[in-house]
Order: C-alpha cells, then sequence, then structure tokens
C-alpha cells in the first residue's frame, strides 16, 4: 500500500528524541527514510521543520537535520495549498491541515502528536495508528 503522510513537525521532534527505535514516531519517520511512507509537505511546512529542529534547545546536529529534512524532499510530494478559510485552536497548524486537504485522499494522512489542535477527521491520525493502519494493509 502506498501511503502519503502530512507529517506535523511535533512527530519529528519527538522521533529525533527518542532514544527507542520502536516507538511509532520513530517507526514513522524511518518509513519516509526508506521510502515506504511518501512525505506531503508545502515550502512553509519545510521552512517550519527547518527553524524548529535547529531550535538550541534539541540539540539536533545541522547533518541529522540535512539528513531528515532532505528524505522529505526526495521522496516526498511538494503541494501549494490553496487557503481554506478554516479555523483551527492553534494557526500554526493550518499549513498541515491545508496540505492534508490539498491532497486528500483515502491513502494521505496528516499524522501529529497533537490530535485535538485538528477537526476530528479519520484522516488526522496519531503516529500509532498511522502505524496500525499501515500494519493492517
Amino acid at each position: 500500500m502506498i501511503c502519503y503522510a502530512v507529517i506535523d513537525t511535533n512527530v519529528l521532534v519527538s522521533a529525533l528524541l527518542s532514544s527507542k527505535d520502536d516507538t511509532a514516531t520513530v517507526q514513522v519517520v524511518s518509513k519516509v527514510i526508506s521510502g515506504e511512507i511518501i512525505p506531503v509537505y508545502s515550502n512553509v511546512i519545510t521552512k517550519e521543520y527547518r527553524e524548529v529542529l535547529s531550535r538550541k534547545k534539541f540539540g539536533f546536529s545541522g547533518n541529522t537535520i540535512e539528513y531528515l529534512l532532505s528524505a522529505v524532499e526526495k521522496y516526498g510530494i511538494l503541494v501549494d495549498p490553496s487557503p481554506s478559510g478554516i479555523i483551527l485552536p492553534d494557526m500554526k497548524d493550518l499549513p498541515f491541515y491545508e496540505v492534508v486537504l490539498e491532497k486528500r485522499d483515502d491513502n494521505t494522512y496528516l499524522v501529529t502528536g497533537n490530535i485535538k489542535h485538528f477537526p476530528k477527521e479519520p484522516f488526522v491520525v496519531t503516529p500509532r495508528e498511522l502505524f496500525d493502519i499501515l500494519n493492517e494493509n
């Protein structure tokens, strides 16, 4: 099954901070790097990835950040979403939601650790839920 995923920044941060290879966030990022999950992103999203992952408080190396972002860009699909007019609890999440709406089909998900920041939709899932979906198919 081909799976497309708009990946919220918090999933990447959580994966890079994890010391365990079997966490759902690490597994999602591993599947992006291996090409099993096709990331869907916009220029606004990659700008946020770079800014957040570069924060000193996380201590991620420049090489790690570049490796991850190059995988997103290499395997991913760049989308220029249309404005949706939707109001979210945290409007910083809007670029992620608009990208998933632009690319929306049965195999496209928005993967987030902050599920409550988005409308309750079957395509808005946690990393664990996405991993379970992938294992079912």
